[in-house]
C-alpha cells in the first residue's frame, strides 16, 4: 500500500460550489481500482460478506424482513452497482462534482463494510496491531486507509454547509 504516510494530507478538497479536488496518489488509485469489481462480483451473490450492506430490517420478524428484502433488494444492488460505476469511470479524475463524490463516498462505505466484514472487524480489532491480521494485514491497511479516504470526503462534502449555530437565529 505504498505511502500510508499520506494519511496527514487532506487528499479531497472543495474547491468551488460543485468542484472538488481528488489528490490521491497514483499508487493509491491504482489499488483504488481493483476494489470495485471485487465487490461488484458478490453483489448478487448473496454472499455472506455482503451481510452488512444488506442488514435485516426487522431482525426478529425473518418473515417481514424476508418481504422487504424481496422489495428493495435488487432496487438497492442497482445503486450500489451505479456508485461503484461512476467510482471507476472518475477513479484517474483531478477533479470532480458533488454527485461523482456523494456515489464515491457510497461506494467507500460500501467497500468498507464488505471488507470489515471479510476481516471479521469488531471494535477491539481497532486496538491490534495491523501485524497482528497475518495474511490479512495487506486487507487492514486498505480498509483503514478506505476509511480516512471516507473522512476525506465526508468533510469535503460539508464543507459548505452551515455551521451549528449559525443563521439558528
Amino acid at each position: 500500500m505504498g505511502r500510508l504516510v499520506a494519511f496527514a494530507e487532506p487528499r479531497v478538497v472543495r474547491r468551488g460550489a460543485d468542484d472538488y479536488e481528488l489528490d490521491i496518489p497514483a499508487d493509491h488509485r491504482e489499488i483504488l481500482r481493483g476494489l470495485p469489481g471485487q465487490l461488484r462480483e458478490v453483489l448478487d451473490s448473496g454472499h455472506s460478506a455482503t451481510r452488512r450492506l444488506f442488514p435485516d430490517a426487522y431482525p426478529d420478524d425473518p418473515k417481514m424482513s424476508a418481504e422487504f428484502d424481496d422489495m428493495v433488494r435488487e432496487e438497492l444492488i442497482a445503486e450500489r452497482k451505479q456508485s461503484l460505476e461512476v467510482m471507476e469511470q472518475t477513479i484517474d479524475a483531478k477533479r470532480v462534482d458533488g454527485e461523482q463524490l456523494s456515489a464515491w463516498l457510497g461506494s467507500i462505505n460500501d467497500l468498507r463494510l464488505f471488507l470489515g466484514t471479510n476481516l471479521d472487524i469488531t471494535e477491539e480489532s481497532y486496538e491490534r496491531p495491523l501485524d497482528e491480521y497475518g495474511h490479512s494485514s495487506q486487507a487492514m491497511a486498505v480498509y483503514m486507509y478506505l476509511g480516512w479516504l471516507q473522512e476525506m470526503v465526508v468533510r469535503a462534502l460539508a464543507a459548505d454547509l452551515p455551521r451549528t449555530g449559525e443563521g439558528d437565529d
